[in-house]
């Protein structure tokens, strides 16, 4: 019998990583629409700096979960579909997923080179690596604004990536099943 599910690795890891996402996504737009000086202003400076350093850490633990992922499907392959895609499923899905990835793994590195450029320290959980000295503002600037672009884009690529996963838990044609965790 062919195996239909990804492993059970594979599966809490696209689920830790999807919460991962929308807690950043949610933070990061916050950060955006609000500036630090707004965030300060909402929240003090200490939850602030916490929320910046929260942000940093988890962004480099998504960053490596990501990875970790992509290197899994060295060792085990995604599963044969139970109901095969159309031609235009398969371009979408492909397309989708690799937009996703791109985005998982080019974010996280957007955010480190923009924070580490700005001259802020790049921080993870408790380690702390110093920013560029001197810094570049102007530089940073630029690379914190694609960094943000970059969460819109992705934002845009996961409710295509949703859309898709609740046609098809809808259909009940087994898509779903491959990746759901009971």
């Amino acid at each position: 019998m062919a195996k239909t599910r990804y492993s059970f690795v594979q599966r809490l890891l696209h689920w830790i990583i999807a919460l991962l996402v929308f807690g950043l996504l949610a933070m990061g737009f916050t950060f955006w629409s609000l500036g630090f000086e707004g965030v300060k202003g909402m929240f003090g400076a200490e939850l602030t700096n916490t929320f910046y350093t929260m942000h940093k850490s988890f962004g480099i633990l998504l960053f490596f979960l990501v990875v970790l992922r992509l290197l899994l499907f060295r060792f085990w392959p995604a599963p044969p579909y139970e109901t095969p895609l159309s031609g235009t499923e398969r371009v979408v899905s492909a397309t989708t997923h690799a937009l996703l990835y791109l985005l998982l793994i080019g974010i996280p590195i957007g955010g480190w080179l923009a924070t580490s450029i700005s001259g802020f320290p790049v921080q993870f959980f408790g380690w702390s690596q110093p920013g560029l000295d001197p810094a570049n503002k102007e530089l940073g600037s630029q690379l914190f604004l694609m960094h943000g672009i970059g969460g819109l884009v992705l934002l845009a690529v996961l409710l295509l990536h949703i859309g898709a996963g609740i046609k098809h838990w809808k259909l009940k044609d087994g898509i779903m099943k491959r990746i759901s965790l009971p």
